[in-house]
Formats: structure tokens, C-alpha cells, sequence
């Protein structure tokens, strides 16, 4: 019998004006829309908001599935598809708009780094607080505590504030507590993208022992071999409809072979016909130059940077960054550090593309975006440009590190040659 029955789930958002943060800007920016201008405070590439009021975002959409007991279901799509909103309703975080959940049991939920957490109270603190949340008894969580405190690798640091800790120890203590203290369904949210590769190990394995005890896990992550090794069945999301939900090697193949050419990773700017030079567009392709946003970790993208030129120009400065969710920049590089010819060519009205390709083994599994800006002379002004655009996703199908066991750790691979002599 199912303990999670849900039956076309709708949520969505109304948008509307996106305050700046402070009231002068705020009135700036509502002055610059009075007069048909733009907000002043926008970043290059950044869309204006200020006029969507009213406007409705559905972040799901007549979503209908089923969960056994006992069953880990994996959760998988692109980043804004909708995973994240779901896992919320069937945690109460939030409310659906529409259609109706049915869930049979307590329900313990990690779906960001110390979900639940108290900043000012000590772990020792959390670790109960989070079990009266869920229910439990104070005799009920003293007898798990020191499994809790072992398993997150705290004991020295569980009577300071857990503001105090690092996102590793915070995640740890957090994943502790929700797989321990006997949660019928167990949620969680990307939680291999933090932690040492021993610490992912011991979650994958919590969450087998988990399942394995008659418990229901739900399993969000863009590690498509750790989804397949851990879950039966699995469920694709994309833009907020379940379009698929079955076998999880079949939903994996269909989540790497879907490609739909209305959402194809590619950016295109409006000509800009007063300035000399603009980005023109962004696009990510694999191999057979088809433009796709899922590649496999073995995979190189290559990435197509558009200039339009509209009047003869001496120099051209273009800079290319791949970023993280977290907006840190992992890899940088600009068009006049490989080639010098950028500093001295004649360039003349049209359309110029620079092609750069990011090798395999190089990003690890995980969802990525580009930043490109262009200028005309150094120290750069910047003339043109686009942030974060063009999403594409990492995914590992069964590499030799998740096939020994190693769940992927650190944001960029490293295949030194290791050298072996005897001395």
C-alpha cells in the first residue's frame, strides 16, 4: 500500500516587483519604469521583473505519482524543474495551489545544509530539537544520540552553537539527525554535494540501511549513478511536469536523451546598434555541434561565443567564466591570453564566433552556468555581456570512482599521472 499517494499537484508563484534592498534604489528604479527606462540597477544580461505583476509561475503542474513502503524513489531533472518545490510541499514547508498529497508517517526532510537548525543553540540542542519536532521523546532521542554524534564525526563540537560550524560539519550533524531518529519517509535534497567522499559513502549506505528497514526514501541528486544504485524507480521532472515515472535506468536514459528545442541552452541578446561591438549569443554544444544541456562526465562542451561587430573596431577583450550554484567562478579565461591576434586585428562589421571547449573529466557532476562579458579596451569597460546563462548539468552514468565507491568530492576532477618508483 502506497505511503505517499499524489494526485495532480499544482503549485505556483505570482511574480511581481523584486525590491533592490534599500528605499533609494527601490524609487530609482520605480522612476526609471515610470519613464519607459530601464531599471538602473540591473546587471548586464539581468531581466527587469519590475513588470510581471500579476504574472504566474507554475512550478508544478498536474504532478501524480505513487511511493511504496520500504521504496527509495529517485527525483531527478534540471535545476529549476520543479524537484526542489515538491520535495517542500510533501514536507510542509509549503503549501501546493492545488491537487492533493496523502502521506502516511513522520516525515524528516534535509533539504538544504541544516535544515531546521537553531544557529544559536548548541548541537547537542539541535539534535533534540529536531526530535521534538518530528515527535519523539526526549528518552527516544538520548537513546540515539551518541549513534548521531558518531555518525556525524562532532563529538568535539556538539556543545558549540552550530553557527559556529563549517557547511561540512552542519550537513553532517543535519543528515545525522533526520536518518537516525526513525523517520517513516526520509527526504533528501542533494545532500552528496556536500561532504567528504567518506561521508557520502556512509549516507548512500544510511540510506540503504534505511530502506532496507521497511522506511521510504526520496532521493533528489544529479549523481545519476549514485540514483541508480541506491533506487528502483525514479521520477523526471521538467518544468514542472512529471513526464516521466518508471524503471530507474529507463528514467535516467530519458532524462540524458530528452532534449527539447524549446529549451536548449542558448542565450541570445537584442542588437544593440550604439556601441561598436556586442555579444551577440551564448550557446552550448556537445560534439556533433547539436546544442544540448546534459552531458555525460566524460564528455567535452564546447561553447560558441557570438560577437556582432557594428563599426570597425582595433581591439576586442572577451571574458569567459563557468560557474557554480553557489556563483563561484571555477574556471576562467580570456580571448587574448591564448590568442594575441584579439589585441591587434583589424575588425571589421559582422558576426564573429570564438569556439571554446571545456575538456572531459574536468567539471564533476552538477549543474553549471556561463558568464561572458565583452570590452573594447583594459582596464575593461565593459561594452556588452550576459551572467549566468546557458544551465547545462554534469551527469556521471557509472564512472570507475562510483564504481568503487567514491562518491565524486570537489568541484573540478584531477587525473594527475601517478609515478611509481622504488627508492
Amino acid at each position: 500500500m502506497p505511503v505517499i499517494s499524489v494526485e495532480s499537484l499544482s503549485k505556483s508563484y505570482r511574480l511581481g516587483q523584486i525590491n533592490t534592498g534599500t528605499f533609494s534604489r527601490d524609487l530609482e528604479a520605480w522612476w526609471a519604469r515610470l519613464r519607459g527606462r530601464p531599471n538602473p540597477h540591473l546587471r548586464i544580461g539581468e531581466t527587469d521583473h519590475g513588470n510581471r505583476d500579476g504574472e504566474e509561475l507554475w512550478a508544478l503542474k498536474d504532478v501524480s505519482f505513487t511511493v511504496e513502503q520500504g521504496e527509495v524513489l529517485g527525483i531527478i531533472g534540471r535545476n529549476g524543474a520543479g524537484k526542489s518545490t515538491l520535495l517542500k510541499i510533501l514536507s510542509r514547508v509549503t503549501a501546493p495551489t492545488s491537487g492533493r498529497i496523502r502521506v502516511k508517517g513522520r516525515v524528516a526532510s534535509l533539504l538544504e545544509v541544516g535544515t531546521g537548525f537553531h544557529p544559536e543553540l548548541t548541537g547537542r540542542e539541535n539534535v533534540y530539537l529536531n526530535g521534538a519536532i518530528l515527535g519523539m521523546t526526549r528518552q527516544e532521542v538520548t537513546r540515539k544520540f551518541d549513534e548521531i554524534v558518531d555518525f556525524a564525526g562532532v563529538e568535539k563540537f556538539i556543545d558549540t552553537p552550530v553557527k559556529r560550524y563549517s557547511s561540512g560539519m552542519y550537513v553532517r550533524l543535519a543528515f545525522a539527525v533526520a536518518a537516525h531518529l526513525d523517520p517513516e519517509i526520509l527526504v533528501v535534497d542533494e545532500v552528496l554535494a556536500v561532504g567528504d567522499a567518506e561521508f557520502q559513502k556512509k549516507c548512500l549506505g544510511k540510506m540503504g540501511e534505511v530502506a532496507q528497514g521497511g522506511r521510504t526514501v526520496l532521493f533528489v541528486s544529479h549523481n545519476m549513478a549514485a540514483v541508480q544504485n541506491l533506487c528502483r524507480r525514479g521520477l523526471l521532472i521538467k518544468n514542472g511536469r512529471a513526464i516521466y515515472f518508471d524503471e530507474i535506468s529507463k528514467c535516467v536514459d530519458e532524462y540524458l536523451n530528452f532534449n527539447n528545442s524549446h529549451d536548449l541552452p542558448q542565450f541570445t541578446l537584442p542588437i544593440q546598434s550604439d556601441v561598436p561591438i556586442q555579444l551577440d549569443y551564448v550557446k552550448v554544444v556537445n560534439e556533433d555541434n547539436e546544442a544540448t544541456g546534459v552531458f555525460s562526465f566524460y564528455e567535452p562542451v564546447r561553447v560558441l561565443i557570438g560577437l556582432r561587430v557594428h563599426s570597425r573596431i582595433s581591439r576586442i577583450y572577451v571574458a569567459f567564466h563557468v560557474q557554480d550554484n553557489e556563483q563561484q567562478t571555477l574556471l576562467f579565461s580570456r580571448n587574448f591570453e591564448s590568442n594575441i591576434d584579439a589585441l591587434s586585428k583589424d575588425w571589421l562589421p559582422g558576426i564573429y564566433v570564438y569556439s571554446l571547449q571545456i575538456p572531459g573529466y574536468l567539471l564533476t557532476p552538477a549543474t553549471y552556468r556561463l558568464s561572458v562579458h565583452v570590452a573594447s579596451s583594459l582596464p575593461a569597460k565593459i561594452i556588452s555581456g550576459a551572467d549566468r546563462v546557458c544551465p547545462f548539468d554534469i551527469v556521471d552514468t557509472g564512472s570507475v570512482r562510483m564504481q568503487a565507491g567514491f562518491p565524486w568530492v570537489g568541484k573540478v576532477s584531477f587525473f594527475p599521472e601517478w609515478v611509481l618508483r622504488e627508492t
